[in-house]
């Protein structure tokens, strides 16, 4: 490691947290924030100063292109290849116009060089002499800008320690990015506040404890520190700024399910630990009054089930107008959704994943096709706006499980549409793991990562992104009227517009002795259904997901096969979905309005 350099005469230790592009321009980097507030709760004698180099490159881009190149991995990482590996900047170029394919939002080169002029002028600005330590905070979306930016420093001050921590240093993969790359001193791998606290009291030659590994209450964490974010903020885009921020809180670490087998994003935390309900709304006000914010974003892999409700619950109480983002999982119900949305819950991003339950259970996703449906209605019933992926091409996949899929999309239509991401192998999940189980021949480095540097530095890197061999081409082939169907059901939406929101495509009207269902066809027709008397009371007690066994028990003088008969008609009819013996009314019931 770099020599150390001492702490002044007054016993000062200033560590640099750095957040290289590209994380959401309009949120501070919350792993700098929590850092920085635990460090000054932990020792006065810590001065850190936290850096966002990626609000300039916004400045600089123009928010809206920097949006667009932040929501693509591989984009991000290419534009900032050339700086790293000059000799890859072709090869990186047709990686990233092939990425944005006919409609290209930027320029390539010229950005590459605005970046590399960018990172020139902030690293020369920097007061480094007054430094003590500079700690780099990677995500998936910085790895190649961050290490550029690491060697742009080592090369004006060889002397400075260079820190790495962060979800792209867990494990194997951090240690084999300070093997190959001479100018990272030290990798913090999984939780940061305890080693980064440890790491500076060592450099400043102060006696230190031995560092646990992480800690055990998430409520010994200060609120995070946001002023260096609003610091550079208002320094780049002045007093009329173009975007309100959104802030970054956390709730837990770490996933109380944690068995999909496609995930690797808890190889840094060790256990699921989550705050209780009280502080989180404690932190939350403290937040809002402090910075003047009124937009939040969850950033848990999944909120906790029990303390969450009573989080919102509180929030509803006092009637605030605060709006968050969160991640959740598909065993929510709309009660629990009614409850959160009228806390301020008003963006979710669920884990869909499949729309066939035997690849849900080879996903082990715990939750069923049945169980995605419902949610996705009760997002759309409550007002929820709802992000979420369909996994395409997972290892092993068949032929029957694609049909399943396309099947039910058919059923989907009325629903804000969700987005196809193609299955990639994640270091650390247990695909990766046990590839054997699911049909991978062999793993290998991705083919992107190919265009982006040398293959004799690849080789010896471990990245959490990876690729396999195995019937790949097939599993393309195999799913592409899936990404076709998908596709055509974003284009509906998107055509409709708002008033997609406004007026739900199966919807329905309760008359009292009977019910008015309205419902817009792929065909831009417009179909009415009117049930009446028990029609009506069988359609009602299917609003939530409801068994056979039940039905027939609450209306007794309906016979077992006219029930499945009825059932089944409403089912061809794309009024109500089955699964076995279970259904689901799929009509949500439209808000008041004039009339059409």
């Amino acid at each position: 490691m770099a020599v150390s350099r001492p702490a002044d005469t007054a016993g000062r230790f200033q560590p640099a947290l750095i957040a290289m592009p590209w994380p959401l321009y309009n949120r501070p980097s919350i792993q700098l924030g929590v850092l920085s507030a635990y460090l000054k709760q932990q020792d006065a004698t810590l001065e850190p100063v936290t850096l966002h180099p990626y609000l300039e490159v916004a400045q600089r881009l123009g928010p809206e292109v920097y949006h667009r190149v932040s929501q693509n991995l591989w984009l991000c990482e290419a534009l900032y290849a050339p700086l790293l590996f000059p000799e890859m900047h072709e090869s990186a170029g047709r990686l990233a116009r092939k990425l944005m394919g006919r409609r290209p939002f930027l320029d390539f080169d010229r950005t590459v060089i605005l970046l590399r002029d960018h990172l020139t002028g902030w690293v020369e600005r920097q007061p480094w002499p007054t430094i003590d330590l500079a700690g780099f905070s990677l995500c998936f979306h910085q790895l190649f800008a961050s290490l550029a930016a690491a060697q742009a420093v080592k090369k004006i001050c060889p002397e400075l320690p260079v820190v790495f921590g962060g979800s792209s240093c867990a494990g194997a993969a951090g240690e084999s990015l300070a093997r190959v790359f001479p100018g990272i001193d030290r990798i913090i791998s999984g939780e940061g506040e305890q080693p980064l606290l440890a790491l500076c009291r060592q450099l400043a030659g102060r006696p230190a404890d031995p560092a646990q590994p992480q800690l055990r209450d998430l409520s010994d964490l200060p609120v995070p520190d946001y002023s260096g974010y609003f610091a550079e903020m208002a320094a780049h885009f002045g007093p009329g700024l173009p975007f309100l921020p959104e802030l970054p809180v956390e709730f837990s670490r770490g996933c109380w399910w944690n068995r999909c087998t496609f995930c690797n994003l808890n190889l840094q935390w060790c256990g699921y630990r989550a705050k209780k309900a009280a502080a989180m709304a404690a932190e939350v006000r403290i937040l809002a009054e402090r910075h003047a914010v009124a937009d939040f974003a969850f950033t848990d892999n999944v909120l906790p089930p029990k303390e969450a409700p009573r989080f919102f619950e509180l929030l509803r109480q006092e009637g605030h107008d605060l709006r968050f983002f969160a991640e959740i999982r598909a065993n929510l119900r709309e009660q629990e959704l009614a409850t959160m949305h009228q806390g301020g819950l008003t963006v979710v991003q669920a884990g869909i994943e499949g729309l066939s339950d035997s690849l849900l259970r080879r996903m082990e996703k715990g939750a069923t096709v049945l169980d995605n449906l419902a949610l996705m209605k009760a997002c759309l019933a409550q007002g929820l706006r709802l992000e979420g992926n369909l996994i395409v091409e997972f290892p092993g996949s068949t032929q029957a499980e694609v049909e399943e899929t396309l099947a039910v999309l058919d059923f989907l239509w009325p629903f804000p549409p969700l987005t196809t991401a193609a299955f990639f192998l994640g270091h650390g999940s247990p695909v990766a793991e046990q590839p054997q189980e699911y049909g991978v021949a062999a793993v290998k480095s991705h083919p992107h990562y190919r265009r982006l540097m040398p293959q004799e530095v690849l080789a010896q890197l471990t990245l959490l992104i990876g690729d396999y061999s195995g019937n790949r081409v097939a599993q393309r082939r195999q799913w592409a009227p899936v990404v076709e169907k998908v596709a055509a059901w974003q284009r509906f939406h998107a055509q409709r517009g708002e008033s997609a929101v406004n007026r739900p495509l199966l919807s329905l009207r309760d008359g009292g002795t009977f019910l008015l269902i309205r419902q817009e066809t792929p065909a831009g027709q417009v179909l009415h259904h009117r049930l009446k008397g028990t029609s009506r009371r069988l359609y009602l007690a299917c609003e939530a997901v409801i068994d056979r066994k039940t039905l027939l028990e609450r209306f007794p003088h309906v016979t077992e096969n006219n029930l499945i008969a009825f059932l089944g008609d409403l089912a061809a009819k794309r009024l109500l979905f089955r699964q076995g013996e279970h259904y689901l009314a799929l009509a949500v019931r439209e808000r008041k309005q004039g009339k059409r």
